[in-house]
């Protein structure tokens, strides 16, 4: 089967990588043509194409599933609603008729509860910050993109993933633990955490047995406060006991937004089976432990 990778970045390349060594045709789009030489040396056909650029589209081929993971740089020369929302529109003016089946990576931040409540599937989206809005305003284009049927078993899958984690990803927040200088926002906020591995099978399951027109809450089994998390990642890197600053906004919303997100539709339909069930098996692994 064909696969199509639309923002092959930290997570896309690992799906793409699964993908691959599946046995199926992988394409992945980059804006970068070093990346796309990189790609195309793994076996990978490579599309140098820009989402804000609608014209260098024109090259994405016909597929059996498409997936949109585009992340938004903040370096980027365009606006987040340019690249999440209008890149994704001028994807889906290419891709609509040229796959079966669109995975669409969102974000549990389409949720703005802040008082620690449990949400899911059914929960009010209702967006406090511009990631989140963003979010919310791609899953409502793609619903009234694929609200026409396609054709049986063909439509829309969207994916709304927990804070992403996993090797090389903790770079940033580590290095801040080492210089024992407070971390942003509440140390009693609650996050909800998906380790990178466990995000890829459940995309692969998504695509395998979830149902066409459906949304999933991707996350792992166990909130955890913010304090526990980085007192555990402190210990494990050998960093001072973390301290946290309230008075500065923590940055994508951590310590801000404070609900606690449930897996339950996720484990019921999907059946996937989490390697890293909560932060205390994925943790370590992350890390190099």
């Amino acid at each position: 089967m064909r696969k199509l990778v639309i923002g092959c970045g930290y997570l896309g390349q690992r799906v793409a990588e699964a993908w691959s060594a599946a046995g199926h045709e992988v394409h992945v789009v980059t804006r970068s043509a070093d990346r796309a030489r990189e790609f195309s040396a793994l076996g990978w056909m490579a599309h140098v194409a820009d989402v804000c650029q609608p014209a260098t589209l024109r090259c994405l081929p016909t597929v059996d599933t498409a997936l949109f993971c585009v992340g938004y740089d903040s370096q980027s020369a365009h606006s987040r609603s340019a690249v999440m929302v209008d890149g994704l529109a001028h994807v889906l003016d290419v891709c609509r008729d040229r796959c079966r089946r669109f995975l669409y990576t969102s974000s549990t931040s389409v949720y703005g509860q802040c008082q620690g409540e449990w949400v899911d599937e059914r929960s009010v989206c209702a967006p406090t910050q511009p990631g989140g809005v963003c979010c919310l305003q791609a899953e409502r284009l793609i619903a009234a993109t694929f609200s026409a049927p396609h054709g049986a078993g063909e439509g829309a899958q969207i994916l709304r993933l927990a804070g992403l984690y996993g090797p090389g990803r903790l770079l940033a927040r580590g290095a801040t633990l080492q210089r024992g200088e407070p971390l942003p926002g509440r140390g009693d906020a609650w996050l909800n955490l998906i380790h990178v591995d466990d995000a890829v099978a459940c995309l692969l399951a998504c695509e395998e047995r979830g149902k066409a027109g459906e949304t999933w809450l991707v996350c792992d089994d166990q909130p955890v406060r913010r304090i526990d998390y980085y007192s555990a990642l402190a210990e494990l890197i050998g960093a001072p006991h973390p301290q946290f600053d309230e008075t500065v906004p923590a940055s994508r919303g951590g310590g801000q937004l404070n609900k606690r997100c449930s897996n339950r539709k996720m484990r019921q339909e999907l059946g996937v089976f989490l390697r890293y069930p909560s932060y205390r098996e994925g943790l370590p692994h992350a890390v190099g432990r």
